[in-house]
Formats: C-alpha cells, sequence, structure tokens
C-alpha cells in the first residue's frame, strides 16, 4: 500500500544530518525523493560509521527510499539537468529541499523563475550565512557548560546531533507545511531556517533563556541527575547501572514505597522543613534522597531491581552500550514492527528502521535499502526530465551523468 504521501515529488541537494534526514523521511512516508550527488558521490558518502566493507552505514542509514542521481555538478549541462529536475511540471512536483544554497544557480530566485509555484525549503547554519554543524551550534549556546559529571571543570560535547535531528524534522514540517499552502493558495514559497535558530528557539520553548536572563546563578553541570525534579543513576549489586525516575508525584510515591524508604523520607522532610512532595524540593535535597536510596540499590543486582520495578510500573532502565542494546533489546530488532531485517549489498543484513509512526488508514510499510549512487539516473533523465534515449545516451558517453548500474561512474573513469 503506498505511503500518505505518495504522489508528492520532492528533490533534495544535501549533506550532512538534517536535511538527508528531512528526505528519508518524507520518503518513508511516501514521497518520491530524488536524491542529486556528484558523480564521485556526495560529500557525506564515506561517513563513519563503516560497515567492515567500507561502505558508509551513515549514508545508507539517511538516504533509504530515494532515487539517486549521478550528475557531473560542474558542467553547464550538468547544472542544467539539477534545473529541470527540481523544475519539472506536475501538480504535486516542484518541491526542493536543501542545505547546499547555490546564488545564481540553486536558489528560489533563479529556481522560480522556471517555476512559479516552487516550494524552496533551505536550511542554513546561522542568520548571518556562516556555516555551522551540530559541534559548533552546541557549545556556541551552552549546552556543554551543563552536560557532564558534576564538578567537572571541562565542557562535555553530545555524541547525538540534537539540533541536527529537530532541524531535520523542522523542514519535513515546513515542506508538508507550504505545500499545503500551495494546495490552498496556488503560490509556492521558499521556507529558511538556521540549524542555530532552532537549536536557540528550543532553548527558549524550555526557558533556558529566561532562566539565564532572570536568575543570577548559572544552572552547572548535574552529571545524571534529572534537572529539576529527581532522576539518579544506581550502582547495582552486579556492577550495573541503572536510572531510576521520581518526576511526577505517582513516580517519586511508587519508587519511596518500593524501595522501603518512607521512613528515612519523611524524617529527611522533617528535618529539612521542605516538602518532597514537590519536585523542584525534590532537585535540591537530591543528594540526601540519593544518599537514602543508595544501599538499597547497593544489596540488589540490577535483573532483581528490574523485576521489583516493571512489577510497580516505575519509570527506570538500564545503562547499556549500543552493542549491548542491540543484542538485548527487542524493541532495536525485527520483533519492533518498526524494524525489518534487511540485507543491503556491500553492508551485510541488520535490522533497519521505517518510518516510527504508525497511520491507521495505512498499512505500515516496510523500508527500502538507499540507492546506489546514480541508480535511477537514467530513469529520472526520462520520466522526469523528459529526455529521450538518444539524448540520455549521449549524456553518459560524455560523462555528465553516471549510474553503478552502467558502470559509468567517476570513479570508474
Amino acid at each position: 500500500m503506498p505511503g500518505i504521501l505518495n504522489g508528492l515529488r520532492v528533490v533534495e541537494g544535501s549533506a550532512f544530518v538534517a536535511v538527508p534526514l528531512a528526505g528519508m523521511t518524507l520518503a518513508q512516508m511516501g514521497a518520491d525523493v530524488i536524491r542529486f550527488d556528484r558523480l564521485q558521490g556526495g560529500l557525506d558518502s564515506g561517513r563513519w560509521p563503516l560497515a567492515p566493507s567500507g561502505k558508509s552505514l551513515f549514508w545508507a542509514g539517511l538516504n533509504k527510499g530515494k532515487r539517486s542521481l549521478a550528475v557531473d555538478m560542474s558542467h553547464p549541462e550538468g547544472k542544467e539537468l539539477i534545473t529541470r529536475t527540481i523544475t519539472a511540471p506536475g501538480e504535486d512536483a516542484g518541491v526542493f529541499l536543501t542545505n547546499l544554497r547555490v546564488r545564481g544557480w540553486m536558489d528560489y530566485e533563479t529556481l522560480s523563475k522556471l517555476r512559479e509555484d516552487l516550494i524552496m525549503v533551505t536550511l542554513l547554519g546561522d542568520r548571518h550565512g556562516r556555516p555551522q554543524v551540530d559541534y559548533t551550534v552546541n557549545p556556541a549556546l551552552g549546552i556543554p557548560d551543563i552536560t557532564g559529571p558534576e564538578g567537572h571543570d571541562a565542557p562535555v560535547a553530545n555524541a547525538l546531533p540534537a539540533w541536527d535531528l529537530m532541524a531535520g524534522h523542522m523542514c519535513v514540517s515546513s515542506v508538508l507545511a507550504a505545500e499545503r499552502h500551495r494546495l490552498r493558495k496556488g503560490v509556492g514559497q521558499e521556507v529558511v531556517l538556521t540549524l542555530k535558530d532552532v537549536a536557540a528557539a528550543t532553548l527558549g520553548h524550555l526557558g533556558m533563556i529566561g532562566d539565564a536572563v532572570l536568575n543570577e546563578t548559572a544552572r552547572t553541570k548535574s552529571g545524571n541527575a534529572l534537572y529539576g525534579a529527581y532522576g539518579q543513576d544506581f550502582l547495582c549489586a552486579d556492577g550495573r547501572r541503572i536510572m531510576v525516575i521520581g518526576l511526577t508525584g505517582r513516580q517519586w510515591s511508587g519508587l519511596v514505597k518500593t524501595t522501603g524508604t518512607q521512613t528515612e523520607m519523611a524524617e529527611l522532610a522533617r528535618a529539612t522543613g521542605r516538602d518532597l512532595g514537590n519536585e523542584g524540593v525534590r532537585w535540591e535535597l537530591r543528594r540526601e534522597i540519593t544518599e537514602i536510596l543508595t544501599p538499597w540499590f547497593a544489596a540488589r543486582p540490577a535483573a532483581v531491581i528490574g523485576e521489583i520495578f516493571d512489577d510497580a510500573k516505575l519509570t527506570w532502565s538500564e545503562f547499556r552500550t549500543v552493542k549491548e542494546a542491540v543484542e538485548q533489546d527487542p524493541d532495536l530488532s525485527p520483533d519492533n514492527p518498526v524494524f525489518t531485517a534487511l540485507a543491503q549489498e556491500g553492508l551485510g543484513t541488520f535490522p533497519v528502521p521505517g518510518h516510527a509512526a504508525v497511520f491507521s488508514a495505512l498499512a505500515r510499510e516496510a523500508p527500502k535499502p538507499a540507492p546506489a549512487l546514480g541508480s535511477h539516473t537514467e530513469e529520472i533523465l526520462s520520466e522526469v526530465t523528459g529526455l529521450d534515449d538518444t539524448e540520455i545516451a549521449r549524456l553518459f558517453d560524455e560523462g555528465i551523468v553516471g549510474s553503478s548500474a552502467r558502470r559509468t561512474l567517476y570513479s570508474a573513469a
């Protein structure tokens, strides 16, 4: 069964995380996403992590389900082919998603002259036009200064590119919002957002900018403690470590009851004159609370604690490596309908995720592998740009376009 965006065509010119993620998400919802790349591959075609074969798992993960057009982007005819692909006619076409805007060619002013109802969603680094990635935006906004062990002097970067991921999904919502506007009003538009603005706005939404402006005391590192409430990691009797959350009233009371620490918590409340039913008070007294709870965890192995907490319906988790998570957690396996064991050429067979959402009107679609570079070049030139077989053959012969199937890519030259 076709996905919910079946019929929508999106052309993508991208690198890094956010925009490839956006295009992949649209493809997994059924859109026809055409990604164009240089003949030698995109900027991130070899990015880590790599499979044992040396092929990029990163690239394969972020380009699932797309079609691939390989073209010499430095050649005038190559540029013209990309332009024609972006501005090709069709009610559900004319949508361009990019973070590689080029003035005088791949920009809205130029492209919209060829298609007035063009939708172009552009992600930039920052509003000043400077390039940015997650690892530069994060330090600029102060997040590494509040990340890491309590008392640790150096900033700590995060391995998860949070702003890239958020920006990618904001690109998806921008495409869909602009397309809905075009369907209702008949007009296209350019949507511009920046990675740094996405991050900065998020800090504002979470109250962190207000906190920095209005309060004299700056927020500091707090290790694995849940900021503003109670949540803490504990070492268990077997050396495993778990995280337990006491954020809501139910979570907190359940944690106290399950660990049998009612008397000690009541004494703490009496001695301090504070109400532990208030989540902010639990944050302020987190060290004292942790001291009370620590012996209970230290006397039991993680597996036993997990069974007790599951029976009590508490919110908790065990700390694992990614490898341990893949080996132990069925939510990262084909037991979870999101995942399919997919055999991919040059990579191997492993669980691959489809779209995480379930649409009740449509059957869930299994994920499709990322294309080989240029594997759809011929059909795109025929179906989208309208070239005939003779013209397509000439473009291949002259090395202006390439296809892995024809073995006429740059790397084979």
